[in-house]
C-alpha cells in the first residue's frame, strides 16, 4: 500500500464517485469536484450521490468541491473522470488555477472525433509542459455500480513512465479492487475506447431479438477489428487479450449497467439516435467514438465492418436490421487471415 495522499477526483459522475470510494477505502484524503452546487452539497451533507449511485453511502473522507482552485490545493495527483468532450475545457480551467506539476490519471474511454487523438494525447496537447508531470490511464472491465458495492474488480494502468503507473497501482489496489500494470498505453486506450462501439452493436443485436449466437459473433469479430486498428496504431496485439481488451469488451457488451449497451438496445428497438440520447440522460461515449474510429479506419486503411455499419446506423439513418443484414452478406473469408494480417502489420512496424 502507498503512503496516504490528498487526491483530487475531477468529475462527480458515477465512475468518478466510485473511484473516489476506492481511494477513500485506502484511507486517502479524497476531494471530489463537480460543477453542480446541489450535488456537491448532497455529497458533503448526506454522503450520497443519488443521481449517479443510488442507495450508496459514501465514505466520510470524501469531500465535495465546486471550485477548482480549492480542490487542487496541495494536490500532486488528479483523477480525470469527465466525458471525452469535456476534457479540453476542464484541463484549460485547471491550467488557469494551477502552476505546479501534476500527475493526471485519466479514466475516461474515448477518442476525439476529427483529431483522432487518444485521451492521453489530448492531455499532452492541452496541458502546459510545466504543469504536466505524468499521464496515466486506468481502464478495464469495471462498472461503477459494482465498484461502489465493493464487488471484486480488476483493471489495468499504463503510462509512458511505468514508475508513475506503479504509483497509481499502489494508490488504488485493495482487496476489492485489483490493479495490474501494462506498458502498452496505446493498446490500453484503444481497447477501452473501441469496446464501446461493439457494445452499441451488441445492444442493437439484443434489441432486435437476435440472441446469444449473434452477440457472441459480434464480440468476437469486434475484437478482431479493434485489434487490427490498434496494431496499426502501434499497440501490442497481446493487450487486446487482456483486461483492457477482451475483459472490457465482455463486461460492456453483456451487462445492463453498460450505458452503451442500453443505448444500442433502444436503437435496436426502433428509437432514433436523438431519442436514445435524450432517454439516456448521460454521455454515451460510443457514439462519438464510432465517428472517430470510422475516420481512423480510413486513415490507416483498416477494415472495420462493424464500425462501418454502426456509423451508417448512427449518422446516415440506415435501419438497424438492414445494417445487420449487410454484415451477414459480406464476402466470404478465412477467420485466420485476420490473425495473419495482425501479426504481419506488427512485424512491418
Amino acid at each position: 500500500m502507498s503512503q496516504k495522499e490528498k487526491i483530487a477526483v475531477i468529475g462527480a459522475g458515477s465512475w468518478g464517485t466510485a473511484l473516489a470510494m476506492v481511494l477513500a477505502d485506502n484511507d486517502h484524503e479524497v476531494r471530489l469536484w463537480g460543477h453542480k452546487e446541489k450535488q456537491i452539497k448532497e455529497i458533503n451533507e448526506n454522503h450520497t450521490n443519488e443521481a449517479y449511485l443510488s442507495a450508496i453511502s459514501l465514505p466520510k473522507n470524501i469531500v465535495g468541491y465546486t471550485k477548482l482552485d480549492q480542490v487542487l490545493e496541495g494536490i500532486e495527483t488528479i483523477i480525470l473522470a469527465v466525458p471525452t468532450k469535456a476534457i479540453r475545457e476542464v484541463l484549460q480551467s485547471i491550467a488557469e488555477v494551477r502552476k505546479e506539476p501534476l500527475t493526471i490519471v485519466h479514466v475516461s474511454k474515448g477518442i476525439e472525433p476529427d483529431t483522432s487523438k487518444r485521451i492521453s494525447e489530448m492531455i499532452e496537447e492541452v496541458t502546459p509542459k510545466t504543469l504536466l508531470k505524468d499521464v496515466v490511464v486506468l481502464s478495464g472491465p469495471s462498472h461503477a455500480e459494482e465498484v461502489s458495492l465493493r464487488h471484486p474488480t480488476t483493471v489495468a494502468v499504463s503510462s509512458k513512465n511505468m514508475k508513475a503507473a506503479e504509483k497509481v497501482q499502489d494508490l488504488f489496489i485493495n482487496q476489492n479492487f485489483r490493479v495490474y500494470t501494462n506498458p502498452d498505453i496505446v493498446g490500453v486506450e484503444i481497447g477501452g475506447a473501441l469496446k464501446n462501439i461493439i457494445a452499441l452493436a451488441a445492444g442493437i443485436s439484443d434489441g432486435l431479438g437476435y440472441g446469444d449466437n449473434a452477440k457472441a459473433a459480434l464480440v468476437t469479430r469486434g475484437l478482431a477489428e479493434i485489434t487490427r486498428l490498434g496494431v496499426k496504431m502501434g499497440a501490442s496485439p497481446l493487450t487486446f487479450s487482456g483486461l483492457a481488451g477482451i475483459g472490457d469488451l465482455i463486461v460492456t457488451c453483456t451487462s445492463t449497467h453498460s450505458r452503451n449497451w442500453r443505448a444500442g438496445n433502444l436503437l435496436g428497438k426502433g428509437k432514433n439516435l436523438d431519442e436514445v440520447l435524450e432517454n439516456m440522460g448521460m454521455v454515451v461515449e460510443g457514439v462519438r467514438t464510432t465517428r472517430a474510429a470510422y475516420q481512423l479506419a480510413e486513415k490507416y486503411d483498416v477494415q472495420m465492418p462493424i464500425t462501418s455499419v454502426l456509423y451508417d446506423i448512427l449518422f446516415n439513418d440506415i435501419d438497424a436490421k438492414d445494417g445487420v443484414d449487410r454484415l451477414m452478406a459480406r464476402t466470404k473469408t478465412n477467420e485466420m487471415e485476420d490473425i495473419a494480417d495482425i501479426f504481419m502489420a506488427q512485424n512491418q512496424d
